[in-house]
């Protein structure tokens, strides 16, 4: 009793002497005077746009391109080939982990983290609350359009509780594509509808990279994704489909390419963050990837033409023709339009040399890549007006939706010439003239060579290079253009081209919810909910 008694007597001691310490000087040494409180949201907007675009800041902003954009992607739906070297699973429809998990690292762990801080930010309670209207709109879009690109990977993600660390969650439900689709949509009709041209700027316009703060802009793009989820998810879901493309059109769409989504890169200050990721994963020396096109495109850009003017005006425009990389600059060896050739998909280097009966010099031998497109400082195009018109012509084709004036074949001819015209930013020599666009819609009618959905398919794939994992989501929905499959003997989908990504591992083994809301079976060959067949 007495050792207990003592043993008070010293803890209330030590009790009096802190209590009497208790200084606001010593509350003040646990402050870090550097530290940041609040980031400025302008900021964090700004670091949004930048990683929807690249990846981002969550690491080295070649991955998500390099492995899945173009590792899984340009090769799946055969505009790339590759016969060795670099990330190559789409080819030949094997296993790459890093390809599989990159979108779901780098969207929840940049982009998606950003807009989220940026919606909490300007949402209740959060310190700009009412202050900044229609950056939160536009945030919302953001949100919408990576999601999109996260749930059209894997099927069912985690979206409803995603990205709730700060309010304890941090092993998310996941949530049925189904359901996520229709969340998607109604956040692109209230956000465009919530979108006040009156609002004061509030930094808007220097914090935005795409349209500097242009509400009127902001909107067409909201609509014009609107549009296009609800397209996607037009074989499964035909009353949604028709709803939203009807709110959509109502809403206003893109109407020209002045209103692409185009995210400006930069040379620096950060090699990580504002290079193009696609451009970096190309460059020798940088990411290396080969930058061969594949014969299934090339073929359809020549589509037997027996002269120049009757090649495809984009044929020169997207490749730089067949040239070798020599001190740091490639050097063009062939570039006239009907000696371009194309790399067979599904190969490796001996059965290239087998198909040609010779020893094959890729770099002496294939078309490449434009490299006017490859720089790294090239802007990065995520959505465009031709997508719109394509999308607007099949919706009419296919009865979906009202309010579509004009006829499909005006849509489809006006996203065939946006589709040839959009390439100038990239570098100002990249130009298609009107008369080029006009012979070339005359050598194809509408709807005559072939029937009307499988040519809008057609030229929507051709739009889309660049933008591959967007030209894979296309094609699962259409059925276009019908793509022969590869079979490498080392192939895991028994000769068939992948449907979906895999989730990463460690969420698989992390998340206790992934066992009951995860996408099953987990394989490539599973379809997500919208991918139920072509509008056929």
């Amino acid at each position: 009793m007495k050792l207990i008694n003592k043993t008070i007597g010293i803890v209330a001691g030590a009790a009096i002497m802190l209590a009497a310490c208790d200084t606001q000087e010593l509350h003040d040494l646990n402050i870090n005077p550097q530290a940041v409180d609040e980031i400025d949201v302008n900021f964090i907007f700004t670091a949004a746009q930048l990683g929807t675009a690249s990846g981002g800041a969550a690491g080295d902003n070649r991955i998500i391109d390099w492995r899945t954009n173009i590792g899984m992607g340009a090769y799946l739906i055969q505009h790339l080939a590759n016969a060795g070297g670099g990330i190559a699973p789409g080819d030949k429809y094997i296993e790459n982990f890093e390809s599989s998990n990159a979108p779901f690292e780098f969207f929840y762990g940049d982009a998606l983290k950003n807009i989220s801080e940026v919606l909490r930010q300007t949402g209740p309670g959060g310190y700009e609350e009412g202050t900044k209207n229609n950056m939160r709109q536009a945030a919302r879009m953001m949100r919408v359009l990576n999601f999109h690109r996260l749930t059209d990977f894997y099927g069912n993600i985690p979206y409803f509780e995603a990205l709730g660390g700060m309010d304890g969650v941090f092993f998310p439900r996941y949530d049925t594509q189904p359901e996520i689709y229709a969340d998607m949509l109604n956040e692109l009709a209230e956000a465009t509808e919530a979108l006040d041209p009156n609002e004061l700027d509030q930094g808007f316009s220097n914090a935005d990279l795409v349209f500097q703060g242009d509400v009127e802009r902001w909107k067409r793009f909201g609509n014009s994704l609107m549009l296009r989820l609800a397209m996607r998810v037009s074989n499964v879901a035909p009353d949604m489909a028709d709803e939203y493309v009807t709110r959509a059109v109502s809403g206003g769409l893109m109407e020209s390419n002045e209103d692409n989504y185009w995210v400006p890169m930069s040379e620096g200050p950060s090699l990580w963050i504002n290079q193009n990721g696609i451009s970096r994963a190309f460059f020798p020396g940088d990411g290396g990837q080969p930058a061969n096109m594949s014969d299934t495109f090339i073929n359809w850009l020549k589509a037997d033409a027996e002269t120049e003017d009757e090649v495809d005006p984009r044929l020169m425009i997207l490749s730089g023709g067949i040239a070798r990389w020599t001190a740091n600059e490639w050097i063009p060896i062939n570039t006239d339009p009907l000696d371009q050739i194309g790399m067979p998909n599904g190969f490796d280097a001996a059965g290239i040399d087998e198909i040609f009966g010779r020893e094959v010099d890729e770099q002496e031998t294939f078309s490449r890549i434009n490299y006017q497109l490859l720089q790294r400082d090239a802007p990065y195009l995520l959505m465009h007006y031709a997508e719109t018109a394509f999308l607007l012509a099949e919706a009419l084709e296919r009865g979906i939706g009202s309010g579509i004036s004009g006829q499909a074949q005006d849509h489809y001819e006006s996203g065939v010439r946006a589709a040839m015209q959009m390439y100038t930013p990239f570098h100002s020599s990249l130009q298609v003239s009107d008369d080029e666009v006009d012979a070339y819609l005359a050598r194809h009618p509408y709807g005559q060579e072939k029937p009307a959905l499988e040519m809008i398919g057609e030229q929507m794939w051709a739009s889309k290079f660049l933008n591959w994992w967007e030209a894979w989501s296309d094609w699962k929905r259409t059925g276009y253009p019908e793509l022969t499959p590869t079979n490498h003997p080392l192939n895991i989908t028994q000769g068939q081209i992948m449907r979906r990504l895999r989730y990463p591992a460690q969420e698989a083994a992390s998340n206790e919810h992934f066992a009951e809301g995860s996408t099953q079976p987990d394989t490539f060959m599973t379809r997500v909910w919208w991918d139920g067949g072509s509008a056929d």
